[in-house]
């Protein structure tokens, strides 16, 4: 094969039948990665890659040095105070790894280094530290190590006197550990080996082999998921179990790790809640009784079943209640209204209730790490599309708030007044507004040859918020309009803005973000040779539907971990996350969600017409979205499509789910996939 042309993957027809439906699969040999068959498949793909962006590798490097050198190298977090230590993450110049370091009683007091990263991941291609747990006596650190990018992370103890890391090492963890007040024992989840799914409670003690860990919890049915924590208060351990519709917890005192968990309120199919501790009572965050947009209630420590709950804050249909923060005076809400942050904050005794005041049309403000009970300051952070980042500590008494840090924008070029920012609201088919945040430099004139680069999600009730980049300048400073499509499926606008783009009518999703690019084009924003869109994972399978259902709208798509074999995918229990995903997708073992998925599925509907030109980025160890997808997916849309627009598909042969491990280097991949929206319009320089 000449790099020149595309490869063409062998065809093997696989029969897949269900309802008495056939379906031929031609390239579903493609799932076995032990084949070397399909390792060179994947390398000849990536052979066709490079050669097809060759031209665009120096500009690629420009991009990513323009980048980098926007970000200070030797940034650190704002500390915080957890039992009489303040805690921080830095970075040091040349450092792709964060530090992970404490001070004991004030930050004037010597810096004692846990954890540099750089160290711990020298040799590896990728790594990642994950759920540093402290114990109570502040001598241990449990932590997680991944090395792989299957988010399998192992659990180790750190002695935190000695420096010594213990011989404990337990295997396939989510990489989080709990500490009991003992200080001896420690709480763990385990994943499932196939699935991957957190299925598994553990209760190890210090000095005793691994092998000696007890089964405290295991989640038998599939389409859940569990985890452990303590609560803020330090009483309790807390065992959850979730799916996408039911949750359930478990409650032990922590002065006994060795009692038996107690049920706080038994599942229910549909009843989602969450539980806070304060006092003698358990807060309880919920959608009982048709609370779609949830309510607060509060319940007694020795009565928690659901029947004893009594509202605290009723349900309200127009504003979202999506966490609390509990104080020792105060409570804080986090709640969203019209699809904008608001952070509410009340005394426990009920007198002055306020909020905090945002003024920006579009922005994203959210309560931060406030791991300490006994203050009275909320640390939150606030940014928007054209203003960067701030931590902010704010006095819930004095009404005083002190800037703690604001992202600093190296290079000297950066000036938030160049930026403009709003939002917009398109009409979807079917009458609803659909929100739009916008921005771009003031100095870009708008218009039909306007390069617009959309981007959504639309999965999981879960919104991206308008939010501030540095690395989307090198966009915007080249022309480029940003535009954040608050589709359905997301809960931009509540609860019901979700529960509308899931199940049986996800393609309001897909038409939604259609009717958005539609929007942009008839207000001469942009024009179809200018319009670009993007999203990865779920909102990579937004990118396939879309690319089949209106192609001749959009110049270029990048589809990064694209989800697209979604039929295979949810027939198959066997592939990670697939059964705890029935409750958002359907399960297609019943006819009417088969029938539903397979008209929208991307790699079902691949059809021989023209496509856009497309980049499509994967993982070879993806644990979310199998590398299998995307590579079948390209290989179908070669085989069908008509037009000779460019087809990439770039896999990171070491990378899952998230890419590039390091801080600098997941850059590069930034750069591969904004060369090559500007390489289509023109502008490598």
């Amino acid at each position: 094969m000449s790099v020149k042309h595309p490869p063409k993957a062998q065809k093997v027809p696989e029969e897949l039948v269900i309802h008495d439906d056939v379906r031929v699969d031609n390239y579903y040999w493609l799932n076995d990665k032990e084949n070397k068959d399909v390792i060179s498949y994947l390398e000849a793909e990536n052979e066709y890659y490079d050669a097809l962006t060759q031209h665009t590798k120096d500009f690629q490097e420009s991009l990513f040095q323009e980048m980098k050198g926007r970000i200070k190298e030797d940034d650190s977090s704002v500390p915080y105070k957890l039992n009489d230590y303040w805690y921080s993450t830095r970075y040091i110049i040349g450092g792709e790894y964060p530090l992970y370091s404490r001070f004991k009683n004030d930050l004037n007091a010597e810096e004692e280094i846990m954890f540099n990263c750089n160290d711990m991941a020298k040799g590896h291609d990728y790594f990642s530290l994950g759920g540093i747990a402290i114990s109570p006596n502040n001598k241990m650190a449990a932590f997680g190590v991944d090395t792989v990018s299957r988010r399998q992370y192992t659990l180790q103890i750190k002695d935190l006197e000695t420096g010594a890391v213990l011989d404990d090492k337990i295997e396939n963890t989510t990489g989080g550990g709990v500490w009991a007040n003992d200080n001896e024992t420690l709480f763990y989840t385990r994943k499932d080996p196939v699935t991957l799914r957190s299925d598994k409670i553990y209760k190890h003690k210090l000095g005793t082999p691994t092998s000696e860990d007890v089964l405290i919890f295991h989640e038998q049915d599939d389409t859940f998921s569990t985890f452990i924590y303590r609560t803020k208060s330090k009483k309790y351990l807390v065992i959850g179990s979730f799916s996408t519709l039911t949750s359930e917890f478990q409650i032990l005192s922590t002065d006994n790790p060795d009692g038996e968990f107690q049920v706080f309120s038994p599942r229910e199919r549909g009843l989602e809640y969450t539980i806070f501790h304060y006092e003698d009572s358990f807060y309880i965050l919920t959608n009982k009784d048709k609370a779609e947009n949830f309510k607060l209630m509060r319940t007694s420590e020795d009565k928690t079943t659901s029947e004893h709950w009594q509202e605290f804050i009723s349900h309200r249909k127009d504003v979202l209640l999506e966490d609390i923060d509990i104080f020792k005076e105060y409570y804080v809400l986090s709640e969203r209204e019209n699809g904008l942050n608001k952070i509410r904050i009340i005394r426990w005794d009920g007198t002055g209730a306020y909020f905090l005041p945002f003024k920006n049309e579009t922005y994203t403000a959210y309560v931060g790490s406030n791991p300490d009970f006994d203050t009275e300051v909320l640390r939150y952070s606030y940014n928007s599309m054209s203003t960067p980042s701030s931590v902010i500590d704010f006095n819930m008494r004095t009404k005083t708030k002190e800037i703690k840090k604001e992202q600093e924008v190296l290079g000297g070029l950066f000036d938030k007044d160049n930026y403009k920012e709003e939002r917009l609201w398109a009409t979807a088919r079917d009458g609803e507004k659909i929100p739009m945040s916008v921005v771009y430099r003031k100095d870009t004139v708008l218009g039909e040859n306007t390069p617009i680069l959309q981007y959504a999600y639309g999965s999981y009730g879960s919104t991206i918020d308008p939010y501030f980049s540095t690395v989307r300048l090198s966009l915007l400073d080249r022309g480029f309009v940003f535009v954040i499509a608050h589709v359905r499926g997301g809960e931009y606008l509540g609860r019901r803005w979700y529960e509308t783009g899931k199940l049986l009518q996800k393609k309001n999703t897909f038409t939604d973000f259609i009717d958005c690019s539609k929007y942009l084009i008839e207000q001469k924003m942009t024009s179809e040779k200018h319009l670009y869109a993007m999203g990865g994972s779920a909102g990579g399978l937004l990118m396939g539907a879309i690319s089949n259902m209106q192609p001749n709208i959009y110049n270029g798509i990048i589809a990064a971990v694209p989800f697209v074999d979604v039929v295979t995918t949810m027939l198959d229990d066997s592939i990670p996350l697939t059964t705890g995903e029935y409750d958002e997708w359907g399960n297609p073992n019943e006819m009417e969600y088969y029938d539903y998925m397979k008209s929208y599925s991307p790699y079902d509907n691949v059809t021989a017409q023209d496509y856009p030109h497309m980049l499509v980025t994967t993982g070879l160890h993806d644990s979310q979205v199998q590398y299998f997808e995307p590579a079948k997916w390209v290989a179908k849309l070669r085989e069908l499509k008509k037009d000779n627009h460019q087809l990439l598909l770039n896999t990171n042969m070491e990378a899952g789910h998230g890419g590039a491990s390091g801080r600098f280097e997941s850059l590069r991949e930034v750069a591969k996939e904004y060369a090559f929206l500007l390489d289509l319009e023109g502008k490598i320089a």
